[in-house]
């Protein structure tokens, strides 16, 4: 089993620093990334509540001067196995790099960071839906192994910080990733 390291700095070609660190709750509000997300609010605070369960992991990069730029959930159980089954294989989503700090590596280095999490609690594969609209994504998940397993119709409902409920249509590709 690999030792786990709950945290990783990413040096940036200009020498700054970005901090991977698993989020705290105090996290929250800057997880709306400026009101862009705020009606994911109850959507954040469900999957925060349930990192303290132990069934999701989630993780904030940020500046050393603590503004963060850059977040990513990790499903361990989900009731759809074919997600994740909470032995084996995990779900990432809501993987978002704030678009000035992208191109320079933190991606890459989030995923290496956080597949190296999974296996040390001994996953052994992750999967992910990517929007079929985001290449840059999808290319970015090949280039690290991820290969397209299948479509999905990319069709979930979340309810807003106002209470209402809201479907979303995103077609997606369905990708995996053997970590071992």
């Amino acid at each position: 089993m690999v030792e786990t390291v709950n945290q990783a700095t990413f040096y940036l070609p200009n020498g700054g620093g970005i901090i991977v660190r698993p989020a705290h709750e105090s996290d929250l509000p800057a997880m709306e990334w400026e009101g862009q997300y705020t009606h994911f609010r109850q959507l954040y605070a469900d999957h925060f509540a349930a990192s303290r369960l132990g069934t999701t992991l989630i993780y904030i990069a940020e500046t050393l001067e603590s503004k963060m730029v850059g977040q990513i959930f990790l499903q361990l159980y989900a009731r759809n196995a074919e997600l994740a089954d909470g032995l084996h294989r995990a779900y990432l989503f809501s993987f978002r790099i704030k678009p000035e700090y992208r191109s320079q590596g933190i991606g890459s280095f989030m995923l290496q960071f956080v597949e190296d999490q999974l296996l040390s609690r001994g996953f052994d594969s992750i999967r992910l839906n990517v929007a079929r609209a985001n290449v840059r994504a999808r290319k970015l998940y090949e280039r690290h192994g991820y290969h397209i397993i299948g479509v999905d119709p990319g069709v979930w409902r979340y309810q807003d910080h106002l209470g209402e409920w809201h479907t979303v249509h995103e077609p997606a590709w369905k990708m995996l990733k053997k970590l071992r």
